[in-house]
């Protein structure tokens, strides 16, 4: 129930590849000796990734640009990576943004499609790769999660509920997998130093936290591809990220909702 070592036949799905936690990943992947396939909006980030890989590590990598919140592009990239010639043996579903205010003052169309690729992309992309995984009795899937997936974060209102239910998801079918060579691992890092902070309006807050809770794209790519070997079912970056993801899941959320507000308001103000 890991990762399988890499093979010629095979390669690895990396989406949200661009920038970041998905840029490690790939470059990570590739100096292991795995072939890729590189999925994101932007085509020139892609092509460089993939040039720089292709020239460090020899890798072989295809890449797709495509918006993965958008329904008819996510299927028609589906089913043109189901007709490939490899085997996904791997699938890092890492694509996925945030934002910060108040909920009803944000715009409807972003938060709607925060849902669609948050949660919705990433259960059809493990749909689609998940039963010749199973068949082939090997394969490994990586869902990336957060820390925000263990309570509800006012002013990060939909951003947190889509990676509590990445979470649920992810648990739930790496139980379903016990018995069949095939693991799913769900990553839950904390605040990471990538552009992610400046995407979803929270740069100022993410700076001002101490370093023990700051990781980089590096650290947190390296334990997500441990994870994926390993087959662990949830993977936290560090001890101080566990222990603040289990005191979440514990304290009641009539002490713990004022003061995640309070933290958030006070950020909005400082704007």
């Amino acid at each position: 129930m890991s990762l399988p070592t890499p093979r010629s036949e095979d390669t690895i799905l990396v989406t949200g590849a661009s920038a970041g936690i998905g840029t490690e990943l790939a470059r990570q992947l590739a100096q292991r000796g795995h072939s890729l396939i590189l999925v994101a909006r932007r085509r020139e980030r892609l092509d460089e990734l993939a040039d720089e890989v292709r020239q460090a590590y020899g890798a072989e990598v295809e890449v797709h640009a495509c918006d993965l919140a958008d329904d008819a592009a996510r299927a028609a990239l589906i089913e043109t990576l189901l007709q490939g010639d490899k085997h996904v043996a791997g699938v890092c579903n890492n694509a996925g943004y945030g934002s910060f205010g108040r909920f009803w003052e944000l715009p409807r169309e972003s938060e709607t499609n925060m849902v669609r690729l948050n949660c919705v992309a990433l259960v059809e992309l493990t749909h689609a790769f998940l039963p010749a995984m199973v068949e082939r009795g090997e394969g490994s899937i990586l869902e990336v999660a957060s820390m925000a997936s263990f309570q509800p974060t006012p002013w990060n209102s939909t951003y947190s509920a889509t990676k509590a239910f990445v979470l649920s998801f992810s648990e739930g079918v790496s139980a379903e997998l016990a018995g069949t060579g095939v693991s799913l691992t769900v990553l839950c890092p904390g605040p990471v130093n990538t552009e992610f902070s400046d995407v979803a309006g929270v740069a100022e807050l993410h700076s001002g936290l101490p370093d023990l809770f700051t990781q980089s794209a590096e650290e947190v790519a390296e334990a997500g591809i441990d994870g994926m070997i390993r087959g662990k079912r949830t993977v936290f970056t560090g001890l101080p990220h566990r222990l603040i993801a289990q005191a979440g899941r514990l304290t009641p959320r009539s002490a713990l909702l004022p003061v995640m507000n309070l933290i958030g308001s006070r950020t909005l103000e400082r704007r």
